[in-house]
């Protein structure tokens, strides 16, 4: 007698129709948001492998609205063009499109705005959402108790600990940009930090701690900024104001970065002879300064691929674990490795 015949998975036919497992659920189970040429294809393969659905998972897959809502504390019209948040929604969109997931971008900034989101919270409108990291005090922080759909943070809320996030080794890049300085045999080492409210800020100076305590130098020579090229040269002038022997700095961001840049240069400063800089996050202006910007390289598109797939393989009923993407020194004109012979 033959043992009975194993049934197949709706991984199996997904993999054997060439779309996720999302949109093959939604499909099978005449869910929204599935193309015509994609349903068909998920059609063919249960055709083909003879796939019967569950019971349970049909009831659940057509409760799912097909849409993912992305959070922001942000209402500046600036927003839009910053490159952070820019690929970051790139990294998001490009994840849910894979699995067939339409994007909600909401604004969280004004009262209207928290208004509208705690209104979808409760409508249900959405499968999940996917919040940016806010500063201390910030009520998006709270998102993540107001329902019970899955919530993945890029960054985390400071002093908290969500159950699921993706973030950048900040820590550990504020460490590289120090160590390499120290390298370089800087030893009047200065930070401009960014607002002292964000996670991010806190790790990245962290890091920079770390290193100056390992090598015995003075950490006390701080900044704060808010992540603007002027941010970034009013701190750089306010530094030179307080410590004018200053050999190097550590900026927590590229746009500030750029800003002590011009600080620096309005202030007959030489860099890297006389002060070198290193920035964080990598982005397209560190490759366009003068010098150009070593910097720490944070993945951002990635984050926001990350985060997207966090969330959807929590809608789809897994428990994955938070996430720490690591980050890299680039080593460019602003404060460059010595040539040796």
């Amino acid at each position: 007698m033959e043992p009975p015949r194993r049934q197949p998975t709706l991984d199996e036919v997904a993999l054997h129709a060439g779309v996720s497992r999302s949109a093959a659920s939604r499909a099978v189970n005449n869910g929204p948001n599935v193309s015509r040429a994609k349903r068909d294809a998920v059609l063919k393969a249960v055709r083909d492998l003879g796939y019967v659905p569950n019971a349970t998972a049909r009831a659940l897959a057509t409760s799912h609205a097909g849409a993912v809502v992305l959070a922001v504390a942000n209402d500046d019209p600036a927003l839009f063009v910053d490159p952070f948040y820019a690929q970051i929604i790139l990294g998001v969109a490009a994840e849910l499109d894979r699995a067939d997931l339409d994007l909600t971008l909401m604004l969280a900034a004004s009262a209207q705005g928290r208004d509208r989101l705690k209104r979808t919270l409760r409508s249900r409108r959405s499968d999940g959402f996917l919040v940016i990291a806010p500063g201390g005090d910030d009520w998006l922080g709270a998102v993540a108790h107001m329902t019970d759909l899955p919530v993945v943070f890029c960054g985390r809320p400071l002093g908290a600990e969500p159950s699921w996030y993706v973030d950048a080794d900040n820590r550990g890049g504020g460490r590289l940009a120090t160590e390499h300085l120290v390298a370089l045999g800087r030893r009047r080492i200065a930070m401009i930090a960014g607002p002292m409210d964000l996670q991010s800020t806190v790790d990245r100076h962290r890091g920079f701690t770390d290193a100056m305590a390992v090598a015995g130098l003075d950490p006390s020579r701080i900044a704060t900024a808010d992540f603007t090229p002027h941010g970034g040269a009013l701190a750089m002038a306010r530094l030179l104001d307080r410590h004018p022997d200053l050999d190097a700095v550590f900026a927590g961001s590229d746009n500030m970065a750029a800003g002590a840049l011009g600080a620096l240069r309005a202030a007959g400063r030489s860099v890297p002879d006389d002060v070198a800089v290193v920035g964080f996050d990598d982005l397209t202006i560190a490759a366009q300064t003068a010098p150009d910007l070593t910097t720490i390289h944070q993945p951002i598109q990635a984050l926001g691929q990350e985060m997207a797939k966090m969330l959807v393989r929590l809608i789809g009923g897994e428990r994955p674990s938070p996430l720490i993407v690591p980050t890299h020194l680039v080593v460019r004109g602003s404060a460059p490795t010595p040539v040796t012979d």
